[in-house]
């Protein structure tokens, strides 16, 4: 198995967030961070008919790992494969989303209660790739949260050779919540992350689940190996701007909010080209002057009027002139 990188800060796996357009724009504010594919199915892989729409990457989105949904080890292994050769540089497996969806085809956070067969999924891909295979997982679901639960699952598939663990810092409830739910209503519990660090101490541990900010990010590293940001490096994408100088030691020239929003118009003219419509693209970038002047009027212009049918660049260069220009 591949070596595991020190990724010091990651970006989420989101569902429809997560695309190759975001990640696009997301390089421009960090080279360094690991970004993520959203969940993709090993059955979307094996017996769909739209690869490029699952696994379709630009180069420059590198780092980039990908994230996959299933149970069933000989399909994995072939989706794991399938990734190494596309170029990705982590196989990464759900066992954290509680959705009735992802249930119902018995993968994601319901596998926390097969650790048998998450280690044999997990052995399964590492026995074919080169790449690092990591397991996503939540502290525990249902009635099952006691920390020797928790304990045991990594236990149990640490020892089939998974070295890299993200833990989101929360218990999930398989049912009586929705996904949206399972984010904020069970608590946070961060000791218990901590606690499985001091535990497995030869493990890669990363830390996930309500963290806002750099700052605390850079907090948590004290005690982690790594944090995972998801939700509000989605909505407010420039707070991410001082990471790479900050947790990667790389002091590059950072582009300013404008400059990324430049550097984006041409990668948006060659998706428009490809088929892709404007608004899909530019959804992504609406929180990129967050708590600046011209933030609403930057959000209005663009939800107003990227939708309409032939909507180009024109209109991002015309939201972006009412922006005030500010040095960030």
């Amino acid at each position: 198995m591949g070596q595991i990188p020190a990724y010091r800060l990651s970006i989420a796996p989101m569902l429809d967030w997560t695309n190759r357009d975001y990640r696009y724009f997301m390089r421009l504010i960090t080279k360094h961070s690991l970004l993520y594919t959203e969940m993709v199915t090993t059955g979307a892989l094996l017996y769909g008919d739209n690869l490029p729409r699952f696994l379709g990457h630009d180069a420059s989105e590198q780092p980039v790992a990908l994230q996959l949904g299933g149970s069933d080890p000989t399909d994995l292994a072939a989706c794991a494969k399938l990734g190494e050769e596309l170029g990705y540089r982590e196989i990464n497996l759900n066992v954290g989303c509680p959705s009735d969806r992802v249930q119902s085809g018995r993968f994601g956070a319901c596998l926390m209660g097969e650790p048998a067969l998450v280690a044999e999924c997990v052995a399964a891909m590492q026995a074919v790739v080169d790449i690092p295979v990591t397991v996503k997982t939540r502290l525990g679901i249902d009635e099952q949260d006691s920390y020797e639960f928790l304990a045991e699952f990594i236990e149990t598939v640490s020892e089939a050779g998974c070295e890299h663990f993200i833990l989101h810092a929360r218990k999930a409830w398989l049912s009586g919540l929705s996904p949206k739910q399972n984010r904020d209503v069970p608590p946070l519990d961060y000791g218990r992350v901590m606690q499985i660090k001091q535990d497995f101490p030869d493990l890669k541990i990363m830390l996930n689940g309500g963290v806002q900010t750099l700052d605390e990010a850079r907090q948590h590293l004290q005690q982690v190996d790594g944090v995972m940001m998801g939700r509000a490096a989605y909505h407010d994408p420039y707070c991410l701007a001082a990471v790479d100088k900050d947790l990667f030691d790389d002091d590059h020239a950072v582009l300013s909010r404008h400059g990324v929003v430049h550097a984006m118009l041409p990668y948006i003219e060659k998706r428009l080209t490809e088929g892709r419509g404007l608004k899909t693209i530019t959804r992504h970038m609406l929180g990129l002057f967050q708590g600046q002047a011209g933030a609403k009027i930057w959000r209005r212009t663009i939800s107003e009027q990227a939708h309409i049918k032939g909507a180009g660049i024109e209109v991002v260069e015309r939201a972006l002139a009412l922006v005030p220009t500010v040095i960030s």
